[in-house]
């Protein structure tokens, strides 16, 4: 990824953390539950990002049904090719 789509992308991914913050409503499941969710949204968007100790954690963000969802986990999730994704630095969830 070019250094532009680098900044796009981390500038997407702190739009959807402000909206989140703005508006309180972030979901936190588990990654089958994402998993799950994600078969039902076609064509939608997930922000991704690695991070952890040598990149040994994955994080994914998605907006469905006007809510936005979240997971972490230790193995990549299968995204399948009918939703656009974002990777992103870090994805940054407020506690």
């Amino acid at each position: 990824m070019s250094s532009a789509g680098a900044a796009g992308a981390a500038a997407l991914a702190a739009a959807i953390a402000q909206a989140v913050k703005a508006s309180g409503v972030l979901v936190r499941v588990e990654p089958e539950d994402f998993r799950l969710l994600l078969e039902r949204n076609h064509g939608g968007l997930v922000v991704t990002a690695t991070g952890g100790f040598l990149g040994g954690r994955h994080d994914y963000l998605m907006s469905y049904k006007g809510l936005a969802f979240f997971t972490r986990s230790k193995e990549p999730i299968e995204l399948g090719g009918d939703v656009e994704v974002v990777a992103a630095q870090k994805i940054w969830i407020p506690s």
